[in-house]
Formats: structure tokens, C-alpha cells, sequence
């Protein structure tokens, strides 16, 4: 039987980089099309990075799908938490009726969602909640590691295989999202390690706690790094000692993702630190990753700018879940029917000889703040 090391260095060894030629393409095809160059801005640039994950310029992602990953974290013994641990568990199941922010959104944007119970603390006899549990929970990690490192790994593959398991269903594009209770405060501590940067500097108030609470919470992630002194080039001991089930295999769908060539969108402060460790486990994830909203955490904007990335949108979200996912989907569609449909220069019976200075000087980026959209 495969050892989980080499199962995970296997799948890893799988990940291949973007298509630039076919990058080269979109970006041609941009160019023909009827309008001044650049005027759709990110949506352009959004195109060509879809184009490089499936190899294709024209693309069609209506199908769909985010995978939740719930668990519970044991430092919630710490007081860290404004909402007590049943949570975890009642929202676990609120997903699956179509109860929750990031499940309306799902339904009002077409797409499918996946929840995988990989460490609830309790026993789900919810069917439609995907049973893959690991443990009732983490251990506290203000105490010790959260995990064993093959209970961490395990979580990585199952992450994977989950992603494996969406895109033989036909999902073309896959968001990742999570619920559990305390999940801010080992991603803090995850992206504290993975960066080197202060505590203070990476954890936010997550759902919202009271001052006291929050200072307790600053204390219990620098007890747990100094206790369990997870090695920073190390991602899966990282989040085996600091980290959570839930962040874990989130990490192993990005992962996952990459190695199916689709589109791996990123949520919020949680999904985007699993993406950052998905990416020291494997550098090339990154051209997978499309980040959907700037969290409110404050945390989000490092591991972003670590990850070379730039959120498609800011409307001060944190509420998790995967809510965002839905909505960059939406985005995801526009950029497809862009490069899809629209005319070309010579489709519409234009001479595009007038936009030869524009794009020499690139003078319509220049100009657009004094002339409008439209020069």
C-alpha cells in the first residue's frame, strides 16, 4: 500500500504550469476583439489566466462546484471563539438545506455544493453531508499539535480526492470554502509560521470578539507556536502542530484542483491561508488560484501579496463559509463571454487602423481618467 508521503508527493509531482501558449492566444484573441484595448480591464486579464489553467481559449464554467470543509478545532477550550462549538455542527448541516450565506449565494449562482464533515466533533446523520471524518475534532493546540502528521496528511488527500470526486461529476471550476468554529485562530497561526510575520500582525477578531477575548486570542496562538515549534518549510507539519482539519484538506483541494487543470477559486481569510500553504507544498498552484473577495480579516491582504494575487472584488466581507466563491463565479462567467462572444474588429465591419497609436503608447490605460470610458 502507498505510503500517504509518497501519495501526497504523487500528486504534488502531477501539478503542471499554466499553458502559456494558449495564454498567448487569449491575449491575441483580446486584441481583435471590438473595443479599445484594455477596456475591460481585469476581465480581460482574467480570460488569458483561465485560458493558461484549461489550455483553451474559449471556456465554459457553468458547471460548477464549491467543496465545504467542516471541522471542529480544540483551541475553542481556550475562550477564543465568540460562537460555542455546536456550531460547527448545526451549520454543517444548515449548508446542505440551503440555510446558509455561502448556500444561498451557491443557489442564486448555479453552483453545485459539496459538504465534507473531514472532523466535526460530533456523529452527522445528515445523508447529504459527505462523511470523511478524520477525528471528532483537533486537539488544542495552546496543549500540543492539533494532529498527527499522518492525520494531516490524511486530510490533505482527502481535500484532494474530494476535488478528484467533483470534477469526474463534471465540475469545471471548484471553489474552496470551510465551517468550523476557531478556524481563525489556527490560520492565523498557520500564516504567522508559513510567513514569518508577528502574530499581532496576522489575526483579526474573526466573527467577531471582545477585546479581552482577542488579546486571549493573541496569547493562545504565540503559546501554541512556541509549544509546538512547527518548522515554517515544512507546510504539512505546519498544519499537523498548528493548524486544523478543516484547513488541512482545503489545502489538498487546491492541490487537487491544479493537478484536474481547473479553476481553484479562493474565499476568504481561511481558504486563502490553505491556498498559501497548497502553494509552499507546490509552487506551481498559483497559477490555479483565483482569489474571489478581500476578506476583512487582516490577515487576508498578506497572504494575498505572498500569493502574487489580487482579489476580484472587496465589499468587506468575513463571513466565510466559501460565500464569496459564488459571486467570483459570476465573474468567471463574464470573462468567459467576453472572449466567447463578442465580435471582432473585422466580425463587426470596423478598421481598427485608428487604435494603432492607443496600443503603441498605450495611451487609452493613460488617458481613460480624462476622456471616460469610451475616449
Amino acid at each position: 500500500m502507498e505510503s500517504l508521503e509518497n501519495e501526497l508527493a504523487r500528486l504534488i509531482s502531477s501539478i503542471r504550469p499554466a499553458d502559456r501558449e494558449a495564454m498567448e492566444r487569449a491575449e491575441k484573441r483580446q486584441a481583435e476583439l471590438a473595443k479599445p484595448p484594455g477596456s475591460l480591464g481585469r476581465l480581460e486579464r482574467l480570460s488569458v489566466k483561465l485560458a493558461g489553467i484549461t489550455g483553451e481559449v474559449h471556456n465554459d464554467f457553468r458547471n460548477r462546484a464549491l467543496l465545504v470543509f467542516c471541522a471542529d478545532n480544540g483551541v475553542t477550550e481556550e475562550g477564543v471563539a465568540s460562537a460555542p462549538r455546536s456550531v460547527t455542527l448545526a451549520q454543517t448541516i444548515n449548508l446542505t438545506r440551503g440555510k446558509t450565506g455561502a448556500a444561498v449565494l451557491s443557489r442564486a449562482f448555479g453552483c453545485r455544493l459539496l459538504v465534507c464533515d473531514v472532523g466535526v466533533a460530533a456523529r452527522i446523520r445528515e445523508p447529504a453531508v459527505i462523511d470523511r471524518k478524520i477525528a471528532f475534532g483537533t486537539k488544542n493546540i495552546a496543549k500540543g499539535p492539533a494532529m498527527t502528521r499522518d492525520e494531516a496528511l490524511r486530510a490533505i488527500l482527502t481535500g484532494a480526492d474530494l476535488a478528484d470526486q467533483a470534477v469526474r461529476e463534471g465540475a469545471r471550476a471548484l471553489g474552496v470554502g470551510e465551517m468550523g468554529i476557531g478556524n481563525t485562530t489556527t490560520s492565523s497561526a498557520v500564516l504567522s509560521v508559513l510567513t514569518g510575520a508577528s502574530i499581532r500582525d496576522v489575526t483579526g477578531r474573526g466573527a467577531g470578539i471582545t477585546d479581552e477575548a482577542y488579546r486571549k486570542k493573541l496569547r493562545v496562538i504565540e503559546q501554541a507556536v512556541s509549544l509546538n515549534r512547527p518548522d515554517p518549510a515544512d507546510p504539512a507539519d505546519v498544519l499537523a502542530k498548528v493548524g486544523g482539519f478543516d484547513l488541512a484538506a482545503m489545502t489538498g483541494a487546491f492541490l487537487g484542483a491544479a493537478s484536474n487543470r481547473v479553476p481553484a477559486v479562493v474565499d476568504g481569510f481561511i481558504s486563502i491561508v490553505a491556498a498559501l500553504s497548497a502553494a509552499r507544498l507546490c509552487p506551481t498552484v498559483r497559477d490555479y488560484l483565483i482569489p474571489s473577495h478581500a476578506s476583512y480579516e487582516i490577515g487576508y491582504r498578506l497572504a494575498a501579496e505572498e500569493l502574487g494575487l489580487e482579489p476580484l472584488f472587496d465589499l468587506q466581507m468575513r463571513l466565510g463559509e466559501g460565500s464569496g466563491v459564488p459571486i467570483a463565479m459570476s465573474m468567471i462567467d463574464a470573462a468567459c463571454t467576453v472572449i466567447n462572444d463578442m465580435a471582432t474588429f473585422d466580425e463587426a465591419g470596423i478598421d481598427d487602423g485608428y487604435l494603432d497609436p492607443i496600443r503603441e503608447g498605450d495611451a487609452f490605460s493613460v488617458n481613460r481618467g480624462e476622456e471616460g470610458e469610451n475616449g
